[in-house]
């Protein structure tokens, strides 16, 4: 089968299942942060309360049909579901493509999935749930495991080299935590951040997490400093009040950070290292 038939004829069963992990990936975003059951109760509209039937919860479609509102009360429905919905698809799409069909893409696609629920939600409420991280941890040494036993690693790390990467990963973002708290004279990192370069480092392996970290680093620095420093100076300058930095939600930056890092981070090191080699 070429590439093009076996793409066409998979794609589709890996959008439906994006899809669907997708929306009940909103339901973790909205209760995780609140210590909520994400099992019970079942999905309600947020403005009257009432039950969302079934055919109201298709992913993506049922939001277009009802035009973003409740059935029953009309209030609007937040745009975030049908995004996440979306974007859930096309990171399972996409890792098939890159991928194949195969137990690697459905490593990625899972793993990509968690780590688009800690971005959402460390972006809305400056906390990751440990809901996500030690679920994703768990879910990155059972994977290291499986992907040793049927032969299909790359480009995961395998089974020793992810405990040494959680413990480095969880280390190295603790460490920075505390020199940044002794510089700044406060939390500078919070113990979401360290559960999550754990789960990222089971991923990854002790190199790619640390530079995992690097890579986030670099991706924050670029977004606050070019964009939203000015932008928070201008309504401060503006309003006449005092310029107050904002914080900065690093899982945000951590969780792409770690996506590029998995798929790209042995060409970046080979890279560094041929430019300080060569």
């Amino acid at each position: 089968m070429s590439e093009s038939s076996w793409f066409a004829a998979y794609a589709p069963v890996f959008g439906a299942f994006g899809a669907i992990f997708g929306s009940f990936l909103n339901v973790c975003i909205a209760r995780w942060p609140k210590d909520e059951s994400v099992v019970r109760p079942r999905s309600r509209c947020p403005g009257c309360g009432g039950g969302i039937a079934w055919y109201d919860n298709i992913p993506v479609v049922s939001w277009l049909a009802l035009r973003g509102r409740c059935r029953r009360c009309g209030e609007p429905i937040s745009v975030q579901y049908p995004l996440v919905e979306a974007a859930t698809a096309a990171l399972w799409v996409g890792s098939l493509w890159l991928l194949g069909p195969s137990l690697l893409a459905v490593r990625l696609a899972v793993v990509a999935t968690i780590l688009l629920g800690v971005a959402v939600t460390d972006a809305q409420s400056y906390l990751i749930p440990d809901g996500f991280t030690i679920n994703g941890l768990v879910v990155a040494m059972v994977g290291a495991l499986a992907g040793a036993l049927l032969g299909e690693q790359l480009p995961f790390a395998g089974p020793w080299d992810a405990v040494v990467g959680a413990c480095t990963g969880a280390g190295a973002i603790t460490i920075i935590g505390w020199l940044g708290e002794v510089a700044m004279k406060k939390e500078a990192m919070g113990y979401g951040d360290a559960t999550l370069m754990a789960f990222v480092g089971a991923l990854l392996g002790p190199v790619r997490a640390l530079l995992c970290i690097f890579v986030g680093a670099a991706l924050a620095a670029a977004a606050f400093l070019l964009l939203v420093y000015p932008i928070v100076w201008l309504r401060a300058r503006r309003s006449g009040t005092a310029f107050e930095p904002p914080l900065v939600p690093f899982g945000v930056f951590l969780a792409p950070a770690a996506v590029v890092t998995l798929l790209f981070g042995n060409a970046l090191l080979g890279w560094y290292a041929g430019r300080m080699l060569g």
